[in-house]
């Protein structure tokens, strides 16, 4: 699994002309959380990767989103599985399919509400637009 994360002021993901989360949070910060489900995960990396999320200190001032009650935008991207090492075209055989990796995001996303973090998500399998405004920039890149 993994998960890309990134400091935003603000960030929303639209599906054919809807908004479908959103996240503004230009006094605290907030994280953009880009997750690519692996089709070899261990059982437990969802686990690992809502922590992360929770727990990582990389809002202003080393603060986590559970120490200021950032909100957090979820959205599901298997790209983040493409191997690139041969050719043009990135492999994405190292994806998990949709119904392996659909239910691992909504864990994820149930994780951090039972925290008390705010979620807002995107659309499982959908082609969605993803705006942020990067903090820092800061963006950092989690493997569980």
């Amino acid at each position: 699994m993994r998960a890309v994360l990134t400091r935003v002021s603000s960030a929303s993901v639209t599906v054919d002309g809807d908004v479908v989360g959103a996240i503004d949070c230009p006094d605290t910060g907030g994280i953009l959380a880009l997750v690519g489900v692996g089709a070899e995960d261990s059982p437990d990396a969802w686990e690992t990767v809502a922590r992360k999320i929770a727990e990582l200190r990389i809002l202003d001032g080393e603060r986590s989103v559970t120490d200021v009650g950032a909100p957090v935008l979820l959205v599901s991207q298997f790209t983040l599985m493409g191997r690139t090492a041969k050719g043009r075209r990135p492999s994405w055989s190292d994806a998990a399919p949709g119904d392996i990796a659909e239910p691992v995001i909504a864990r994820i996303a149930e994780e951090l509400r039972s925290r008390g973090i705010r979620v807002e998500e995107g659309r499982f399998g959908a082609k969605m637009r993803v705006a942020s405004v990067n903090e820092g920039p800061f963006t950092v890149i989690v493997e569980a």
